[in-house]
């Protein structure tokens, strides 16, 4: 099987427009970004993909030891970005695939031109001088609540990483979104995501970097932001009018012209 079934991938726009890639986050697909990527596709060539165990991917491929961390993710982004003979594409990162980003631009620079990170976090958990958001012992509880019922946290969940109670309707959608993943994947993902530290990461990005966060977001509020951007040399940080971990979804629009003004000037 190629890389391209494998991952799901799916182009769209013009065949030589400057390419952006968007990458979900976890326990979602390539379906959350399709707001936002149509209205790239007017100027880009957008690349989307479901990375091996999420979505449309094959997950026969899948294998525990592979994607136990970060790296395993990375590498499905250079598979697709070697398979595509990609040069200089925007990674657009969302939540934890703004690291995977990051780690992916350290081990093949030249594949990107600029990253895009997307209410990045490099670490969840907070420690003296440094706020992650959540404490060892709330991370903790998180997994062993994922672990335990996959489907109930995920129901608990999602409105809270969604935000915008008065729409009711994103917060299902992204628990339904989820509830598509195998439970037992879900488990290897969450700990590779919400156990990883990838601050030492940050100063060594070497491309151009946009970092967004926005104004309300519980999973990583806009201390984590600030951290990311005085990490990363020379990146610019954008703070979106928009509530929650999901802007793609919630606040489309600003998101799509964050992504595509920064794309344009690189």
């Amino acid at each position: 099987m190629g890389v391209r079934d494998r991952n799901n991938v799916v182009m769209t726009g013009p065949p030589d427009a400057p390419v952006v890639m968007l990458a979900h986050g976890f326990g979602c697909d390539q379906n959350l970004w399709r707001l936002v990527a149509p209205v790239l596709a007017k100027e880009f060539r957008v690349v989307m993909f479901d990375y091996v165990g999420s979505g449309g991917s094959d997950l026969s491929q899948w294998r525990e030891d592979r994607y136990a961390t970060l790296d395993g993710y990375a590498r499905d982004v250079l598979d697709i970005a070697g398979a595509l003979d990609l040069r200089g594409a925007v990674f657009v990162g969302h939540s934890v695939s703004a690291m995977i980003g990051v780690l992916a631009a350290a081990a093949e620079p030249e594949r990107f031109g600029g990253l895009v990170l997307l209410v990045p976090s490099p670490c969840y958990i907070d420690e003296e001088g440094y706020r992650g958001a959540f404490t060892a012992a709330d991370i903790d509880e998180l997994l062993d609540s994922l672990e335990a019922n996959y489907l109930g946290w995920s129901a608990a969940m999602a409105p809270v990483i969604m935000g915008n109670p008065e729409r009711p309707e994103l917060g299902e959608e992204l628990a339904n979104a989820f509830c598509r993943t195998d439970p037992a994947i879900a488990r290897v993902f969450a700990r590779a995501t919400f156990l990883a530290d990838n601050r030492a990461d940050l100063p060594g990005v070497r491309v151009p970097t946009l970092v967004v966060d926005c104004e309300h977001d519980v999973i990583a509020p806009r201390e984590v932001g600030a951290y990311v951007h005085a990490a990363i040399p020379g990146s610019r940080l954008v703070t979106l009018r928009a509530t929650g971990h999901c802007p793609q979804l919630s606040a489309p629009e600003v998101t799509a012209a964050a992504i595509a003004d920064f794309a344009r000037r690189v």
